[in-house]
């Protein structure tokens, strides 16, 4: 009777156990997670940055048989102290750096009698003989023919001479102010224009509100190349309106500037439009009452109010701006930008160390501008009143139709880009064959990677959806609804955001010291389409994450209380009631992974393989070859796929959310 009396008691605990453990189970997985795809590589590529390498002559010793027998052992540093200065061979070298033994061996001929030893002097050394990698301190023996073939390899150490170089060297530092004045002009110009569009849907009545919100947000559905090639066709030499520039290039800053301007608008729209849409209508009452002007009340009320908003706009868009690759890329001629310098340090010079230098400069202002927009939004958060009334705008037939004006011309500007990159996709030959036809999309002829990438991007762009929203929604829960273990959350939590201001170039860099190295275990991911998914969920992690966790904080904590007094384990709470009420923002993390994974080039231009080539990549492989219409044809496949994964998502979610979400209705 006493144990039968007693064991009751007992299984709720045991099943509190059990879900507690599961729980930190999923806390430890998520953490992993994110230690080994974002924290360790970054670590990887810092120390990557400090690595020099140079040939330590005195490492590699040699002896000579002439037909006398062998003569004294020497190093190599006391040959090259014999040698000419001025034809020293250059001793500090990149990561798969080599010098032949030979270049060092006065009278030397491959078609002598004599006889060559050679070892590494000291251990950890070690040199090539052919393709076979020797180390140790043992002698070799070759004849005069393979001798040749001996390479020396250089040692590594761990100093600070690659940022020396890297500050000395005049063509690279430019990227710097270039990369500042670039990011500096667009941010001004963008949200500039982002103000005035979003005061216009915000604080007017003009009509066809919802048709300019549409619209402003295309620029989200494209890569960011894009722009790029419809500036071509517009401003190129042999562009329609290469005229208005009045003798200046669009290669270079003006056409970076404009372009940028296009991709980054509505990042900034969203932020002053909410902003704006948080307005006290009771200020605006106030001002009026006490008759002032529409001029005093814009800068007394309006923007006071906006503040936050057009602060944190500022620092997304000067990030967005000089961390983009894309852009630059296509369009920046000989205007060299941080973004393009890794790019090129590590394609086309194979200079990964210098690479990795470049992306820790890359790094600093995007850091920096993410702390500061972090510090803004929370003062942001403090400032909103339960109290506040929203802002309701009454009919100003002067400044409703200003307002239209001056939505029609952004419109313009950004359909218009649109609309010249489908004409370039559909045109035969510009600009001597101005008929229209499917040709350019036939990608079997170009280098791009054809139909393939195009596949291979959906591919890869459902498996970050899917995949990427339920470890961002897992991660999130355990974030906010862990019970204790706070450190632990907020270590967590710290590691989700760190992914906002990481750029996608020093990512994509990070990935390759980290995942190719032999030695690691997780080897065997590097060149497979699970590193492009993975570097994608982890490029875009912390907007997820902020999402889902928003939604969990409007969760009632009793949910937890009465599930425990159930005795209902947690995962069922979790599939039962947090999953459908949370369904309307997992659904929006899932449509964004998608979209953003569509577009990104410069999480994945280091990672892909011809086996896993993508359709953005192959937009910026096309348009290197000479293939502009191809390009635009294939950068209008990745819209239309994104038009229509919306469309998709907003159809099903209509019947999904009607089951899910029935409880909201009264």
């Amino acid at each position: 009777m006493a144990e039968s009396a007693i064991a009751p008691a007992a299984r709720p605990a045991l099943a509190i156990d059990r879900d507690r453990i599961l729980q930190l189970v999923f806390m430890a997985v998520i953490a992993l997670y994110l230690i080994l795809t974002l924290a360790w590589p970054l670590y990887t590529m810092l120390s990557k940055s400090m690595t020099t390498y140079r040939f330590n002559l005195a490492s590699f010793e040699m002896q000579v048989d002439a037909g006398q027998g062998w003569q004294p052992a020497r190093k190599i540093s006391e040959l090259a102290a014999q040698l000419d200065p001025a034809k020293l061979p250059k001793l500090t070298s990149g990561t798969d750096g080599r010098l032949a033994v030979v270049d060092f061996v006065p009278g030397y001929s491959f078609r002598g009698t004599e006889v060559y030893r050679f070892r590494n002097a000291e251990e950890g050394a070690f040199h090539l003989a052919g393709s076979l990698r020797i180390t140790g301190t043992d002698w070799h023996e070759y004849p005069a023919n393979e001798f040749r073939k001996v390479m020396m390899r250089p040692a590594p150490s761990r100093g600070l001479d690659n940022y020396v170089t890297y500050f000395s060297t005049p063509t690279l530092v430019n990227s710097i102010s270039n990369s500042l004045f670039i990011a500096a002009i667009t941010t001004a110009f963008t949200v500039v224009l982002a103000f005035g569009f979003a005061y216009a849907l915000a604080m007017t009545v003009m009509p066809f509100k919802g048709a300019f919100r549409l619209i402003v947000m295309i620029p989200i559905l494209v890569p960011s190349l894009l722009p790029g090639i419809a500036l071509v066709y517009m401003f190129g030499k042999q562009g329609f309106l290469t005229p208005l520039l009045m003798g200046h290039s669009i290669y270079g800053p003006i056409g970076i500037v404009i372009g940028s301007v296009f991709f980054s608008f509505p990042h900034a729209f969203i932020i002053i439009a909410t902003a704006l849409s948080l307005s006290d209508a009771r200020l605006h009452e106030a001002s009026i009452a006490l008759k002032a002007s529409p001029w005093k009340r814009f800068i007394s009320v309006t923007l006071p109010g906006a503040r936050y908003g057009l602060i944190s706009a500022i620092f997304v868009t000067f990030t967005l701006v000089i961390t983009d690759f894309g852009l630059p890329k296509v369009i920046g001629g000989q205007f060299n930008v941080l973004a393009v310098d890794i790019y090129k340090q590590v394609i086309g010079q194979q200079n990964f160390e210098m690479g990795a230098v470049v992306s820790v400069v890359l790094l600093i202002p995007a850091v920096i501008a993410f702390a500061v927009d972090r510090i803004v939004q929370r003062r942001q958060q403090s400032t909103l009143s339960a109290r506040s009334v929203p802002f309701a705008p009454t009919p100003n037939a002067f400044a409703d139709r200003m307002a239209l004006l001056f939505c029609i011309m952004v419109a313009v500007f950004i359909a218009g880009i649109l609309l010249v990159c489908q004409f370039a996709a559909l045109v035969k030959l510009w600009p001597y064959d101005l008929s229209f036809g499917l040709r350019n999309y036939d990608f079997s002829r170009t280098d791009g990677g054809g139909w393939e990438a195009y596949f291979n991007s959906m591919r890869m762009a459902l498996y970050v959806a899917l995949a990427g929203t339920g470890i961002v929604f897992i991660g999130a829960y355990i974030v906010e609804k862990l019970q204790g273990m706070k450190a632990g959350r907020s270590l967590l939590h710290m590691l989700a955001i760190m992914p906002l201001a990481v750029p996608g170039m020093v990512l994509g860099l990070s990935y390759i010291f980290f995942f190719n190295d032999p030695a690691n275990p997780l080897n065997f991911l590097y060149g497979t389409m699970a590193i492009l998914v993975i570097s994608s969920i982890t490029h875009f992690y912390t907007v997820s994450h902020l999402t889902a966790v928003t939604a969990l904080k409007q969760l009632d904590p009793e949910f937890e209380s009465v599930s425990a007094s159930l005795k209902q384990p947690a995962w069922r709470l979790f599939s039962r009631v947090t999953v459908p009420v949370c369904m309307p923002p997992l659904l929006d993390i899932s449509i964004y992974l998608f979209v953003n994974a569509m577009t990104t080039v410069s999480a994945v231009v280091f990672l892909y393989s011809p086996a896993t080539k993508l359709a953005s990549v192959a937009v910026l492989n096309m348009d290197d070859a000479g293939d502009v219409a191809s390009a635009a044809a294939m950068g209008m496949m990745i819209f239309y796929t994104n038009v229509t994964a919306r469309g998709l998502h907003y159809l099903a979610s209509r019947g999904l959310l009607r089951r899910t979400q029935a409880w909201r209705a009264r």
